[in-house]
């Protein structure tokens, strides 16, 4: 029974985390009771299920496919931190709000997108080894990025940045490997629950963020809206294009798709909260991002599951 319940929330994650923000929108008192600085926490449970889940089988994927993963991390890193920059510019965002979207488009890829690469039918293995190498990449690459894009508009401490990241990330991560290597029998049990419970977490992270900026998103709320799905739909959609001129299969056209087109947006609102405070607006679009990138993944991934079930069925 429990297994059911952990599959149905897996299943509806997207439908959760907007129901969530809504509540958290438009009765901020439910979740603004909880601290800003408890995202830190929050994710660090999240990073250390992922070090639960990881195997060798991820780590050698980078050795016995390098040209995928380079691929796919180059257009993570490079597509997703310039469409940030050029649509804060296009659209004239205040600083605050550039940062913010900057800060999304520097992340690495979330680990919602390895479940909706399961769902798309794509290729699950190179999703896993593409958000494995981008969050260890994360610590140097994140920094860097946000000083080379925002450094003009605002004061960055990347060496700060670099610090958070693996107290967030690695250090987890680390603990969950090890856990897994020397608690193998434990490990084993839990592991088909954590998508239910990074789903749980990550509503959770929304509601933190959305609560506590609540008053800010109904006023001008609308064009960071917009900016963020502009953002996500053509990080979809470039992932997949630059893959096909790669000639890359289908399936791996899906999964670098997904993996770019969905950034580890908790991350980015975690950053702006502890590096940038003297901007609030800087968590927003980190927030807004971890609801449409749900919701449109959810949506993308029965486009790409129907067409990969249409051409095996014409085969």
């Amino acid at each position: 029974m429990l297994r059911n319940i952990c599959d149905f929330i897996t299943r509806w994650m997207a439908i959760m985390v907007l129901l969530v923000a809504a509540v958290s929108l438009f009765l901020p008192a439910s979740f603004s009771w909880i601290d800003v600085w408890a995202i830190n926490p929050m994710l660090g449970i999240i990073m250390f299920g992922m070090g639960l889940t990881l195997s060798s089988h991820d780590f050698q994927i980078v050795l016995y496919r390098p040209k995928d993963i380079i691929l796919g991390c180059l257009t993570q890193f490079i597509v997703m931190p310039l469409l940030a920059w050029a649509l804060a510019y296009l659209f004239a965002l205040p600083k605050e709000l550039a940062l913010g979207v900057i800060l999304v488009g520097c992340c690495p890829g979330g680990t919602a997108s390895n479940v909706i690469t399961y769902l798309a039918k794509g290729d699950l293995a190179l999703s896993v080894g593409m958000t494995t190498v981008s969050t260890l990449l994360a610590p140097f690459l994140t920094p860097m990025l946000v000083w080379l894009l925002a450094g003009t508009m605002v004061d960055v401490d990347t060496v700060g940045m670099l610090m958070s990241i693996v107290y967030v990330i690695i250090l987890p991560i680390t603990c969950g490997l090890l856990c897994q290597r020397y608690m193998s029998n434990i490990t084993k049990r839990v592991v088909p629950y954590l998508p239910a419970l990074s789903s749980v977490v990550i509503a959770m992270v929304v509601g933190v963020v959305v609560s506590h900026n609540a008053d800010r998103l109904l006023v001008g709320g609308m064009i960071v809206v917009l900016v963020v799905m502009l953002h996500n739909v053509l990080g979809l959609s470039f992932g997949y294009l630059l893959s096909r001129l790669f000639h890359l299969p289908r399936q791996k056209c899906v999964a670098v798709s997904i993996e770019v087109g969905m950034q580890n947006s908790g991350l980015a609102s975690s950053l702006a909260t502890l590096h940038f405070a003297a901007y609030p607006l800087a968590s927003i679009p980190g927030a807004v991002f971890s609801v449409w990138h749900n919701i449109s993944g959810a949506l993308v991934a029965k486009l790409y599951q129907r067409k990969i079930i249409n051409r095996t069925n014409e085969k």
